[in-house]
C-alpha cells in the first residue's frame, strides 16, 4: 500500500468488533472460542493501527447490552477480560501505547476494576497510540451521564444557551479530551452502530465490512483506510467547487 499523506490518515478510528460468535459457529466451535480469537484480532489491529500512524483507536469490547447474553458466555468474557488486562498491560507499555477504558465500571467485579485502574496508571504517560476500550459502554448512557453531571455540578448556571450546554456535555463525556472518531469500522456485515459513540460519531465516516472480526487483518484495515481517504469530508458544508 502506498504511503498516505498525514491528512489522509484518520487521527482516530473506532471499531465495532462483530462476528465472534458466527465465526465460531461456522467452524462448529463454542462461541467462547470465537471470543478468544477476537481478542487476538484486537491485538493485531492495535499493532496495525500504530504502524499506520493512527493516534487513537476505540474498540467496542463489551456493551451495556451484553450482560443479557447467556451467563456462561458472560462469565467467559469476564475471564477473557481479566486475562487481557493481565497479559497486555506490559505489552502496551513496552510499545509506548496508552490504555484508556470508557464505560460504567460499577458493574464489574472489584478485581477487574483494579486491573483497569492499574493498566491506565502504568501506561498513562506513554506517547504512542491511545487504545480506548469501551467496556459496559452504551452511547445513550454516555450522553445521559454527561448531562447529569453538568446539571448536578451546577454547571446549568453557567450555560446561557444551547450551544454552551452542548459544549458542557462534550466536556463531560467519557471521551472528554480525546478527538472524535474520524472513521467507524464495523465487521460482520451488519449496518448499524448499536449504541456506540452516538455523540462522538456524528461526523465519522463509516465503513461496514462483511469479514467476521476474528478474520480481520491488514488488508481489511487498509481497505477501510482507503475508503476513508477517498471520501470528501464536508461536515455539512458543500464542496468548494459547488460554493
Amino acid at each position: 500500500m502506498a504511503k498516505k499523506s498525514k491528512n489522509e490518515i484518520p487521527r482516530h478510528i473506532a471499531v465495532i468488533m462483530d462476528g465472534n460468535g458466527r465465526w465460531a459457529r461456522r467452524r462448529g466451535l463454542p462461541r467462547t472460542v470465537g471470543h478468544r480469537h477476537g481478542a487476538e484480532a484486537a491485538r493485531r489491529i492495535i499493532r496495525l493501527a500504530a504502524d499506520r500512524g493512527i493516534e487513537y483507536i476505540t474498540l467496542f469490547g463489551f456493551s451495556s447490552e451484553n450482560w443479557s447474553r447467556p451467563k456462561d458466555e458472560v462469565k467467559e468474557l469476564m475471564k477473557l477480560l481479566r486475562h487481557y488486562l493481565h497479559s497486555e498491560t506490559a505489552e502496551l507499555h513496552k510499545n509506548n501505547a496508552r490504555l484508556r477504558v470508557i464505560g460504567d465500571r460499577s458493574a464489574f467485579d472489584d478485581d477487574i476494576i483494579k486491573l483497569v485502574e492499574n493498566a491506565e496508571k502504568v501506561t498513562q504517560d506513554n506517547t504512542g497510540i491511545t487504545v480506548i476500550m469501551a467496556l459496559n459502554y452504551g452511547g445513550r448512557w454516555d450522553i445521559a451521564q454527561a448531562a447529569y453531571r453538568v446539571i448536578s455540578q451546577g454547571k446549568k448556571d453557567d450555560v446561557s444557551n444551547l450551544e454552551d450546554f452542548e459544549t458542557a456535555i462534550d466536556e463531560h463525556l467519557s471521551t472528554a479530551g480525546m478527538p472524535d472518531p474520524d472513521l467507524l469500522i464495523r465487521t460482520s456485515g451488519e449496518h448499524r452502530i448499536s449504541n456506540f459513540l452516538l455523540w462522538q460519531c456524528a461526523y465519522a465516516e463509516m465503513v461496514f465490512l462483511p469479514v467476521l472480526w476474528p478474520d480481520f487483518d491488514a488488508k481489511d484495515l487498509d481497505f477501510a483506510l482507503g475508503e476513508y481517504a477517498s471520501r470528501d469530508r464536508r461536515f455539512g458544508n458543500v464542496r468548494s467547487s459547488e460554493a
